[in-house]
């Protein structure tokens, strides 16, 4: 049951007073979020009030939390001086996100925001910002816990809980041990330097073996997600060309562009822009969409010309009419889980360029037991349906053929888009659908003029 605007504003009310107060730990900031974002569906002018009676340290934890066409909102309704107060509040890849977003709106006001910073957190911003979309360098946060190579264990400690009273730093799980010249040397536990005296040098930890594991600031965003994922890191250094430490990569930035990802194939796998999903506006949207509709059309007039070469072999029997769709659909599906399949093994970095011949002749190959399978149980029914044994092993054959096609243009497809540097998700489904629907009628028409007539 949808709580009224009135409930909305007095649910919001308390759970910032818990939160404020510490009474209600299990309240987060993406919680009092999602009130607002109810709150502004019945309301705008109420949602504004509420969001700018936010503390401003709790104003700017919400904030990131809301989507970010929200962000982009905000310069109509908060001066410049309230936007950089809320930057500052944020850790550097949040502020840097939050920064992007107003930018993409008015590049004018982003650059006051930026102006209205401290000289230090504006020069950190400006580098974040600086990084393509994709680079490991835009997610990265520039706040890290690092200590000297000739540093002592405590007095670490002790500077840690300084920054930590400070509210400088969170959600710390490393410590990146460096030279006087910021080289990175390699990260430790923290829950390690809990077992450790004060007095153990780092020199000592790092002899030992540390872990060395880093990225790039340049690497593609993507590479970082994979290394995360294959070593079981929760938070990740990077460096710069000079292995000069720079920031760390957290799991919240991993689990983002993960979700993002997995969204955006989903969408284009249907011809969909997730980009354009994301605006208000209907016409936007609705123009987007229209591309690969378009495209699909054409595609159908297409299948439907092939159909149109064989109306004579429709008119002589109407059990073709009848039995055409179970072809093209059959076909369709078959194909659509061969796409799905290796569109989402190569995201996954489980196809290279040498195991894509492998996986070819893989779905090929289950195409063909499928087909065999359903190409028997479909030509039986057809036999018994319509009273004629030739046109059960019509359908069967084309049954086979089809589903053969699918196997192999659902893996060749997303394979040769992907070796021309064109996303294997944007358009596959049309150009698959295009190719089954064609091959289904072309061999099931085409063999019932030779068998039939």
């Amino acid at each position: 049951m949808k709580l009224s605007s009135s409930q909305l504003i007095e649910s919001l009310e308390y759970k910032v007073k818990n939160y404020l107060d510490g009474f209600d730990t299990n309240v987060h900031p993406y919680d009092i979020a999602e009130l607002l974002i109810e709150l502004r569906e019945y309301d705008e002018k109420q949602y504004l009030e509420q969001l700018s009676k936010l503390p401003e340290g709790l104003k700017a934890s919400v904030l990131i939390e809301l989507p970010k066409q929200f962000h982009e909102e905000l310069i109509e309704h908060f001066t410049t001086n309230e936007l950089a107060d809320i930057t500052n509040t944020l850790d550097t890849d949040d502020g840097a996100e939050f920064i992007r977003n107003i930018e993409e709106v008015d590049e004018n006001v982003a650059d006051e925001v930026l102006q209205n910073l401290p000289q230090e957190d504006r020069e950190n911003l400006e580098a974040l910002i600086s990084y393509d979309d994709y680079e490991a360098g835009a997610y990265m946060q520039t706040e890290l816990f690092s200590a000297f190579i000739d540093e002592q264990v405590g007095d670490s400690i002790r500077r840690l809980k300084r920054l930590k009273a400070a509210k400088e730093l969170d959600s710390v799980y490393q410590v990146y041990v460096i030279t006087r010249d910021n080289e990175f040397l390699g990260s430790i536990p923290l829950e390690d330097l809990i077992l450790l005296g004060p007095n153990v040098n780092y020199d000592e930890l790092v002899k030992s073996g540390v872990n060395t594991i880093t990225v790039d600031a340049r690497d593609d965003i993507h590479d970082v997600v994979e290394i995360v994922s294959n070593y079981d890191m929760g938070v990740i250094p990077v460096l710069d060309s000079n292995k000069k430490l720079l920031g760390r990569i957290t799991s919240d930035d991993i689990y983002d562009v993960i979700e993002e990802r997995a969204t955006g194939q989903l969408y284009n796998l249907v011809g969909v822009n997730d980009e354009a999903e994301q605006e208000e506006s209907i016409f936007h949207i609705s123009k987007h969409r229209a591309f690969w509709l378009g495209i699909n059309l054409l595609t159908a007039i297409a299948a439907s010309l092939v159909i149109g070469i064989f109306d004579t072999t429709l008119q002589s029997f109407v059990a073709l009419a009848v039995l055409m769709p179970i072809v093209a659909s059959m076909g369709g599906n078959a194909g659509s889980q061969t796409l799905t399949v290796t569109v989402r093994q190569m995201s996954l970095g489980d196809i290279s360029d040498d195991d894509a011949k492998k996986t070819i002749k893989k779905e090929v190959y289950i195409s063909l037991i499928n087909g065999a399978l359903f190409s028997i149980t479909i030509g039986l029914i057809s036999w018994v349906w319509f009273s004629m044994p030739l046109l059960g092993v019509v359908i069967a054959i084309s049954m086979v053929i089809n589903l053969i096609t699918a196997g192999l243009f659902g893996s060749l497809i997303p394979v040769l888009l992907n070796k021309a540097d064109i996303d294997p998700a944007v358009g596959s489904s049309v150009l698959l659908t295009t190719v089954t629907d064609i091959v289904g009628f072309f061999s099931f028409l085409g063999l019932a003029s030779i068998i039939l007539l």
